[in-house]
């Protein structure tokens, strides 16, 4: 559990950083990532040590070799647990002259975190804010898998909080949400095909852990877990080494997070292999033909990266597999060739399960974008008779800038700890959002359109060219004014003419 004294530990640090000339967040990041990677390969070392002790036999696997390092170092110093105790200045000559060339020669042991270690640079500019940095994380207890996934969230939300590089950061309320809508189970390969810090991922780990606890017990389910479950592409050698710290501090031993331009890399091997995506990927804007993969432009003939995108989740789906993706609302009614041909394909090929409109406040301070949610299975024989509709207008925060929250903690998400009240529906429709999808075939289908939500059959969404946005099926009740009689605004002129005579001979006499 992140404690309030944690948190400032935190907070110095990155204040720290700031003042020692580090100011990208991302930077920040990066080295806090290389430490706990250290700290992480003199865990499974000592590990090993305990295992062979107990067993009475030689190492099985060492981490640190015995002899010394090209510049005459013993291994063992670089270990966290010897570092540590230093002065600053020897501590920092080991971690700069030592330790960083030993990270980069580790991508040859086949696990995610190494291979993403091999171009590993310290940037750290002094003795002082190493040793304070390196003593913040020696006092986070690595045993406790959620108070480091914690503290390590809680890091992210600076990356968010930085200004520009938040794009690489989608809310966790909203992440939670589209896990909870897509309900990942214990045998499903999921995907996040522009994966960034790996939040989707996590999410989705965290709920099986929760929701379904034999994933763990179970030895066959156990190895899917760790080492064919969890797949991320990223094209930003930061960010996949940020995500698979995140991934491993929240116990997933060896998951998939590779380097991938999935807009421009042809998709053989990929296609068809994952059963759930989850994904908010970047719309930039538009590619060149040249520059984007043959097999995506076969789906659909554009230069959108929001299209795109939306074609490449249905390659990399198998038949049966669903989705869940964040869309900006062009994708909704955009009104090219290639707008509605997608549309249609994920209506009338697929089986296109819902959309849900988000406030345009979901992504601020760094984009005030309108957004929706899509869910959508792939069939590829339709299967689409009515499409959910949701119009949610409020997320548990405020939509200014700065997203304050609007109700107590345990009342916020997509699960609240605590039932909310209807006034508090109000501040929060994730909970409506979850409780009313699962209705979806049944009391949702007689809502009428005027609700907060409604069900639309396939019919009117051809006869509209497959429009998705909500405002067009949506219907807005009119109240009825009665208006007063010409009689009775004439006699109040006269009296509203009368009174003001009676003021203006009042004020001439005082005069």
């Amino acid at each position: 559990m992140m404690t309030g004294e944690l948190r400032n530990q935190v907070d110095r640090i990155w204040d720290a950083f700031w003042s020692g000339g580090i100011s990208n967040p991302l930077e920040v990041m990066e080295q806090i990532t290389y430490l706990l990677f250290l700290r992480r390969l003199d865990d499974l070392q000592t590990l090993e040590e305990n295992k062979a002790a107990r067993l009475k036999q030689p190492l099985g696997r060492r981490i640190f070799p015995e002899d010394i390092t090209p510049k005459g170092r013993p291994y063992e110093d670089l270990r966290w647990s010897r570092f540590k105790h230093m002065e600053p200045r020897s501590m920092f000559a080991v971690i700069d002259d030592h330790a960083f060339p030993f990270l980069r020669t580790l991508g040859s042991d086949g696990s995610t975190y190494a291979h993403h270690m091999k171009d590993a640079r310290f940037t750290i500019p002094t003795p002082a804010l190493l040793s304070r940095v390196v003593d913040l994380i020696d006092h986070v207890p690595m045993e406790d898998r959620d108070t480091k996934g914690d503290l390590y969230e809680y890091m992210l939300g600076k990356i968010a909080s930085a200004g520009q590089n938040g794009q690489f950061r989608t809310p966790r309320h909203i992440i939670q949400l589209m896990v909870e809508l897509t309900a990942p189970t214990p045998k499903d390969v999921i995907c996040d095909p522009a994966s960034g810090t790996c939040g989707f991922l996590v999410a989705a780990g965290e709920y099986l852990r929760t929701r379904h606890p034999e994933t763990l017990r179970d030895a066959k389910l156990r190895e899917h877990f760790h080492h064919q479950m969890f797949h991320g592409f990223d094209f930003d050698n930061t960010m996949l080494r940020i995500g698979s710290m995140n991934m491993l501090l929240h116990g997933v031993e060896n998951p998939d997070i590779t380097y991938r331009d999935s807009l421009a890399q042809d998709h053989a091997g990929e296609d068809e292999k994952y059963t759930l995506v989850l994904a908010n990927p970047p719309f930039a804007g538009s590619l060149d033909y040249d520059g984007c993969a043959k097999d995506l432009l076969s789906v659909v003939k554009t230069k959108k990266t929001e299209l795109l995108f939306l074609a490449l989740f249905l390659r990399l789906l198998k038949p049966g597999g669903r989705a869940a993706v964040i869309v900006p609302d062009g994708v909704l009614f955009g009104s090219s060739k290639a707008h509605k041909d997608l549309r249609r394909m994920l209506v009338e090929d697929h089986k296109l399960d819902a959309v849900i409109s988000l406030p345009s406040g979901v992504f601020k301070p760094y984009a005030g974008v309108s957004t929706a949610i899509l869910l959508f299975t792939k069939t590829n024989s339709g299967g689409t008779d009515f499409v959910w509709f949701y119009d949610v207008d409020a997320d548990g925060r405020s939509l200014d800038d700065k997203r304050q929250p609007l109700l107590s903690d345990d009342k916020l998400g997509a699960v609240p700890q605590t039932p909310l009240s209807g006034e508090e529906h109000t501040k929060n429709n994730l909970p409506d959002v979850l409780q009313r999808f699962t209705q979806r075939n049944g009391s949702e289908r007689s809502r009428p359109r005027t609700a907060q939500s409604f069900c639309v059959p396939k019919s009117d969404l051809a006869a509209q060219g497959y429009d998705l946005s909500l405002n067009r099926y949506k219907e807005v009740i009119h109240q009825e004014v009665k208006h007063r009689t010409p009689q009775e605004i004439l006699a109040t002129l006269a009296q509203l003419e009368t009174e003001i005579q009676q003021g203006m001979k009042e004020l001439g006499g005082m005069l």
